[in-house]
C-alpha cells in the first residue's frame, strides 16, 4: 500500500478509537479486512461534523470545499481542490475505499448536505420535516456500511434506513441538551405545541411534566423504528448481521435509559454505562459465535 494511504488509514482508525458515542464505531464483530473501511467511512462523517458543528467562521463555505475534495475524490470534474489548498488527510482513505468496495458518492454528499441543513435550519415544524433530515444524516451510512460489505441489495435499504434513522432519533433525543447550547431543537413544533411545551421549558434544569410528555411519545415512536428494522440482522447474517443487531439493541436500550430516569433528559444525559455496554457486547457476540437465540 502507499505510504500516504497508509497514513491516511492509519489516522482514520486513531480518529475513530478516539471518538465513539454509545458504542465503538469499529466493534470486535467486524472483520479485520474490513476495518480500515469502517474507519475511513467515520472518519469523512467525523470530518463533516466537526465542519458543521464546531468550525469557526464560514462553516457553509467549509463545507462546500469539503465537497469539492470529496468529488475529485471520486473523479467528478466538478471537484478540484483550490489553488494551493491542501487535500485533507481522510479523502486518500475515502478515495481507496469507495474504489474497493464500489461504494457511490451520493450517500456522501448527503452526509454533508445534512450538515449544511444544520446551519440553515434550527427547527422542525412537523416529524415529516425531521425524517427528511434523517434521510441526510443517518440512512446514508447505513448505506455506505452495507456496501462496505458487499451488500448492494437495494432490497435491504428500507430496513437499513428505520434502524439508522431510530438511532438518529434515539440521539436527539438523549442530547436535547446538548443541542439546545448549539441553538437547536429537533423536537418537532408541532408536538411541542400540542403538549404545551415551550422552548423555555426546554432551558429548565429539569424537565415538568409537559416536557416528560413530550420525550415519553418520543421514545414510544422511535421504538417503531427500531421494530420495523430489525428483520436487517437476519436478512444480511454472518458479522454484519450480529452488528447490526448490537446497534439496534443499543439504540433500544438508551430508550430504556431514558425511560428510568422518568424521561427527563434535561437533568442529566442519559447513557449506557460501560457494565450494560460490555453485556450487550457479550450477549451479541455469545449469539453470534454458538447460534443462540437471538
Amino acid at each position: 500500500m502507499d505510504p500516504n494511504l497508509q497514513r491516511s488509514y492509519a489516522r482514520c482508525r486513531q480518529l475513530a478509537r478516539r471518538h465513539y458515542e454509545n458504542f465503538p464505531v469499529v466493534t470486535i464483530l467486524i472483520p479485520t479486512r474490513l476495518r480500515r473501511h469502517m474507519h475511513a467511512l467515520y472518519a469523512f462523517a467525523r470530518g463533516v461534523d466537526d465542519l458543521g458543528d464546531e468550525l469557526d467562521g464560514d462553516r457553509l463555505a467549509a463545507l462546500d470545499r469539503w465537497e469539492g475534495w470529496l468529488r475529485a475524490a471520486f473523479a467528478d470534474p466538478r471537484g478540484e481542490p483550490g489553488a494551493g489548498e491542501e487535500v485533507p488527510w481522510p479523502f486518500d482513505a475515502v478515495r481507496a475505499t469507495s474504489r474497493e468496495c464500489g461504494l457511490p458518492m451520493e450517500p456522501f454528499l448527503r452526509l454533508i448536505e445534512a450538515n449544511r441543513r444544520d446551519q440553515r435550519q434550527r427547527r422542525y415544524q412537523t416529524f415529516e420535516d425531521l425524517l427528511d433530515y434523517c434521510t441526510c444524516s443517518a440512512d446514508p451510512v447505513g448505506r455506505l456500511v452495507l456496501g462496505i460489505f458487499g451488500r448492494h441489495d437495494e432490497g435491504l435499504y428500507p430496513l437499513s434506513d428505520a434502524v439508522c434513522t431510530g438511532l438518529q432519533l434515539t440521539n436527539f433525543w438523549q442530547d436535547v441538551r446538548r443541542d439546545l447550547e448549539m441553538g437547536r431543537i429537533y423536537l418537532p413544533g408541532e408536538d411541542m405545541s400540542r403538549l404545551d411545551v415551550t422552548e423555555d421549558d426546554l432551558h429548565l434544569a429539569t424537565a415538568g411534566e409537559n416536557v416528560r410528555a413530550l420525550i415519553r411519545f418520543q421514545v414510544d415512536r422511535t421504538r417503531e423504528f427500531f421494530d420495523r428494522g430489525r428483520p436487517l440482522a437476519d436478512r444480511v447474517g454472518g458479522r454484519l448481521g450480529a452488528d447490526l443487531r448490537l446497534f439496534v439493541r443499543g439504540g433500544e436500550a438508551i430508550l430504556d435509559a431514558i425511560a428510568a430516569q422518568d424521561h427527563d433528559v434535561l437533568r442529566s444525559r442519559p447513557v449506557l454505562t460501560s457494565i450494560a455496554r460490555n453485556r450487550l457486547v457479550t450477549r451479541t457476540l455469545f449469539e453470534y459465535l454458538t447460534g443462540g437465540p437471538r
